[in-house]
This record gives structure tokens, sequence and C-alpha cells, in this order.
């Protein structure tokens, strides 16, 4: 009959001391850090639109964008600095995202009629001309 097993006491973890010695790099990837390639580029890209889609979250910063609106609204009031509300910033920053993802989606409809995935600056100007004054704001 076999002596019954031991088990073993669970070591705890312990911390690295210093870098460890730099191993031989891969050509672009920069470096202390691991290079990694997805197995399905393609499919990444899609979770990252699918998740996109489900969210209703901002997708620019508020910070930046308020930084752009006043800046813009300066230019147009002669230098007079005018106060904002975060609610209509708010509002203006919907607005704004609403009217580029929708503008986005025209032009890369147009890029696919040309037989191209990659979307050009020259999709974007042809949606912009094809929507008009009004809604290319033009």
């Amino acid at each position: 009959m076999d002596p019954p097993r031991r088990r073993r006491k669970p070591e705890t973890p312990r911390r690295r001391t210093g870098s460890p010695a730099p191993g031989p790099r891969r050509r672009g990837a920069p470096a202390g850090t691991s290079f990694h390639r997805p197995s399905g580029r393609r499919r990444s890209g899609l979770k990252e639109i699918r998740n996109l889609q489900k969210s209703t979250h901002l997708l620019l910063r508020k910070a930046p964008f308020s930084r752009l609106a006043r800046e813009i609204c300066v230019k147009f009031t002669r230098g007079v600095d005018f106060n904002w509300q975060a609610q209509a910033l708010l509002a203006l920053q919907e607005a704004a995202e609403a009217f580029l993802v929708h503008l986005f989606e025209d032009a890369y409809l147009l890029s696919l009629h040309a037989g191209r995935v990659t979307l050009f600056p020259k999709d974007v100007q042809l949606a912009r001309r094809i929507r008009g004054i009004q809604e290319g704001l033009g």
C-alpha cells in the first residue's frame, strides 16, 4: 500500500526585487511591454463596436469638450467670456456626438459603396456635401 500523500503548504507570492533581466525584444514592441497580438484582429474590433453601440455613455471626455466649446464661444463673441451651465455643455456635447456619429455612419456607407473598408476624408466630405448646407453644416 502506498504511503499517504502530503499536501504542500501554499506559498505566499513574493514581490520581485528590481526589474527583470531584459530579454530579446521583438521589433515594434515598446520596451517593458509584452508583445501580444490578438488572435482575431477583426473580431476584437467588432466586439468594441458592439459594446459602443449598446452603451449610451459619452464618447468624448467632458473637460476637453468644455474647453473647446468655450474657446469657440470666445471667438464668436469677440473676446467676451460667457459662463456656461453644466447642463448646457452636456446638451451641446450630446448633440455634437450624435451629429458626428451619424456623419461617420453615412461616410462609412459611402466607403463601402466605393468597395473599400477604410474610411477616407473624401468619404466624410462627400457625406457632408450630399447632406447639403443645413445638415452637413456647410
